[in-house]
């Protein structure tokens, strides 16, 4: 029977939330100071030291759209170096960033999500037939079925794999997610429902 590959490859796989960590060093603070400063050098060891990380990130949450990572990495630090004069310190300049990042990503799955809802014809409630559906109630931990797990989701349509990431990884609620897009709440379990019975019949076909 196959179990809940979708809750296991969100606590054992890559794809981790965002966790708060450490409050930021003496020397993070000091960098900060010196990029609001508009330091040339310490902009640049700024985006250098956390371009990687990011990159990572947005790349792991936007498959298998990778065209798109390099622009959006490019708004995280936009958006960072805007954002730095409220920079608290709470957290280390990685996790902030992070967050930063994860707020980016929510917006591109938003935008896809939204643009389904007038492109697609998902939410056609003549279209909507009920499947038997995969558990996922259910722990799995075998490396190779985590790998699985990403490689049908990389297979599925754009919206289909978004709105399983964003429920899934991400932690949303269905009336989240629905709110989030513009959706009804019907709408959202409709689309959710889709896209799992979908990941079953990729999963089933391998």
């Amino acid at each position: 029977m196959m179990r809940d590959a979708l809750h296991t490859a969100a606590t054992e796989s890559k794809y981790e939330p965002v966790a708060q960590g450490p409050a930021a060093a003496p020397e993070e603070q000091q960098l900060v100071a010196a990029v609001i400063r508009k330091d040339r050098k310490a902009t640049a060891e700024f985006v250098g030291r956390f371009a990687d990380p990011v990159h990572v990130y947005v790349r792991q949450w936007l498959a298998p759209r990778t065209d798109l990572v390099d622009d959006l990495v490019q708004e995280v630090f936009l958006a960072a170096l805007k954002g730095l004069p409220a920079f608290a310190g709470r957290s280390s300049l990685r996790s902030w960033l992070l967050g930063i990042a994860r707020h980016k990503v929510e917006d591109h799955y938003r935008a896809v999500l939204r643009r389904s809802e007038t492109t697609s014809g998902f939410d056609d409630e003549s279209a909507f037939v009920p499947v038997e559906l995969p558990r996922f109630d259910e722990l799995i931990d075998q490396a190779k079925l985590r790998e699985k797990t990403r490689q049908v989701l990389s297979r599925l349509p754009e919206v289909y794999g978004y709105a399983l990431l964003w429920r899934y990884w991400q932690k949303r609620s269905v009336r989240e997610i629905s709110a989030e897009t513009g959706r009804t709440e019907k709408a959202g379990e409709r689309l959710l429902a889709r896209a799992r019975a979908q990941f079953k019949r990729l999963w089933e076909a391998d």
